[in-house]
């Protein structure tokens, strides 16, 4: 029954669950390089960091948006990867892998929710799915 249900609303949470989550990402960014939602990070701090703001920043807008999302999505799953491995697991095998003890959770979880958009694509609400449309008309 649930199914029944849900089933027609599963485009429309799709497309919320790529806008919610690239705000989000994009709230790290804005925090990172702004100082907004707390402190700015000063390039001469952590390059590494600042960078990964940067992608946070404008991969989250990208992704909120649905421009270009496949390929924002893709860098952005991919600097959550690094982000879990080198700055919560931090390389060595003597310290904790499991991200609730490492404080890793939201790490794996964007990286899993941001490869899922990249194989998927935008969706509707999407910039991306306008442009589609658009290329078909012609």
């Amino acid at each position: 029954m649930l199914k029944t249900v849900l089933s027609p609303f599963a485009d429309k949470a799709y497309a919320l669950l790529r806008i919610i989550a690239g705000l989000m990402f994009s709230f790290h960014g804005m925090q990172k390089i702004f100082g907004l939602f707390g402190q700015a990070m000063k390039f001469g701090d952590n390059p590494q960091v600042w960078i990964g703001g940067v992608i946070e920043l404008v991969g989250g807008l990208l992704i909120a948006l649905g421009f270009f999302t496949r390929c924002a999505a893709f860098v952005a799953s991919g600097t959550m990867a690094v982000a879990y491995f080198q700055f919560h697991w931090k390389f060595q095998f003597g310290s904790s892998f499991f991200p609730t003890i490492n404080k890793g959770e939201m790490a794996v979880l964007y990286c899993f929710v941001f490869l899922y958009l990249a194989c998927k694509g935008a969706g509707p609400w999407s910039i991306d799915a306008k442009r589609e449309k658009a290329g078909n008309a012609s």
